[in-house]
């Protein structure tokens, strides 16, 4: 069982230059059942055998696209997960780094309006391990289990779930919901659909220091979660003000420090390790299993 994605997700490509080409294969490899390809002004034929489109409304009207993956530069990716949204797709990963902020503020409220889920941008994506993957994480080293992985770190993503593969701890769905300051989907969102899918037996966030989204799942998981939930959250060290990697984290005072964070986890009940080398040991030990 998986969120967000299933074998039957459509998926289309936004954005089918070199890199986009690249991970369009490697998806491919992981199940995915793509559907076609987007470009504007190169419509028209084919690429890894599939249609290849000038449009969103029209690869979704003839394809029946209900996801789509963008890796459009920066300029212009802003109007393409827009575009996506106005066609009526309900799933939109984007990959894309370094889009300005105020872009990312009309984003959020039209993709909203729209009734469209985004992830993103600046993230790996996501995948359901034999199942779908709309992303750019190596997927040798995942496999099919039961531990949902939501985090705002491409590389601690595949730090996190390389240990739990290796532990014999398979995965859901894991998430990289991106670290710049405006993003759509949250943690809150995607443990919240954790917690609903019945196949899912718990949950693993990695989060890091600037803002507050690991407090606010925080208190959503004290009062709503009904499965383990484990953390880890970087970048506890880093002096306030500094900007550590992620343009999202920026520790601006006490409240959105590591410290403060782990406090909530905490009181919240949620397991945290100390270190990123022995997250999958501690989920390891709580499920019963010998790290």
């Amino acid at each position: 069982m998986a969120v967000l994605v299933d074998s039957e997700t459509r998926v289309l490509v936004q954005g089918l230059g070199t890199e986009g080409r690249f991970h369009t294969e490697r998806m491919l490899e992981s199940g995915t059942k793509l559907v076609g390809g987007m470009a504007p002004g190169k419509g028209g034929g084919t690429l890894l055998g599939r249609p290849r489109f000038d449009g969103v409304e029209s690869a979704r009207r003839e394809t029946g696209a209900d996801a789509s993956i963008i890796f459009v530069p920066p300029p212009a990716a802003a109007d393409a997960i827009m575009e996506a949204a106005a066609a009526g797709i309900k799933l939109i990963v984007c990959i894309t780094e370094h889009i300005p902020v105020s872009d990312m503020c009309t984003v959020r409220l039209f993709v909203r309006e729209k009734g469209a889920r985004l992830i993103g941008p600046n993230c790996p994506g996501l995948i359901s391990p034999g199942v779908c993957k709309l992303g750019i994480m190596p997927g040798s080293i995942h496999k099919p289990g039961t531990v949902g992985v939501v985090s705002r770190s491409g590389t601690l993503t595949y730090e996190t779930v390389n240990q739990l593969t290796r532990l014999g701890l398979g995965q859901s769905t894991c998430v990289g919901i991106g670290g710049d300051p405006v993003i759509c989907l949250n943690f809150t969102d995607v443990i919240a659909l954790f917690m609903d899918d019945p196949h899912t037996e718990a949950v693993v966030m990695i989060g890091e220091i600037g803002g507050s989204a690991e407090q606010e799942a925080a208190a959503w998981v004290w009062k709503n979660g009904s499965k383990p939930v484990f953390a880890f959250i970087a970048g506890q060290s880093a002096p306030p003000g500094r900007r550590m990697g992620h343009a999202g984290a920026v520790i601006s005072g006490k409240a959105d420090s590591g410290a403060e964070k782990l406090t909530a986890l905490r009181a919240a009940g949620i397991l945290c390790a100390e270190g990123p080398g022995n997250i999958g040991s501690i989920v390891a030990s709580h499920m019963g299993m010998q790290p």
